[in-house]
């Protein structure tokens, strides 16, 4: 009966501009992009689930599809997996990364500075934690623990670093 035609008006053009941004090309530079600078596709996934703090999952992991081929990447990839959970937990780290968070200061009047302070550290904690254990679980189960999690973890390091998160 009532049929809320503002947000499907809202998902069609974000996903209209995902599909111009394809179109152009401007998805596979970005792509391109992140491969030359980052070190490996985990980290890759880690980075657009933490733009999903910023940016609506929906329209973010639209514009990873036109990214990233399905003929390169299957579609239950490591890489697919990984994207799912980091933008689905990612959006959570800030109030404004997803649209549950934004119906939370609507209907409960909860500040963008509230939130910060009282949720955004927990959250980040539960965003790396559940990256680590999956890609512990995916490591344990394709065999090379050691071989798999170690020089990720040490790359994870050395990029931190060097864009001065970690001092």
């Amino acid at each position: 009966d009532n049929v809320p035609l503002a947000g499907i008006l809202f998902f069609f053009g974000i996903l209209m501009s995902i599909g111009v941004l394809d179109k152009s090309g401007l998805l596979k530079q970005l792509a391109e992009y992140l491969d030359n600078t980052l070190p490996n596709q985990d980290i890759i996934a880690t980075v657009i689930g933490l733009a999903s703090a910023l940016i609506d999952n929906v329209p973010l992991v639209a514009a990873t599809m036109g990214m990233y081929d399905l003929a390169d990447f299957g579609t239950d990839d490591k890489l697919w997996q990984l994207i799912a959970l980091c933008a689905g937990t990612g959006g959570s780290i800030l109030v404004i990364g997803s649209a549950s968070g934004v119906a939370l200061m609507g209907l409960e009047k909860v500040d963008f500075l509230w939130y910060a302070k009282k949720v955004s550290l927990g959250a980040t904690i539960g965003y790396f934690a559940g990256i680590a254990t999956y890609l512990g679980q995916y490591a344990v189960l394709n065999g090379g623990l050691l071989n798999g999690i170690v020089p990720q973890a040490v790359a994870a390091v050395d990029v931190a670093q060097s864009s001065g998160m970690i001092m």
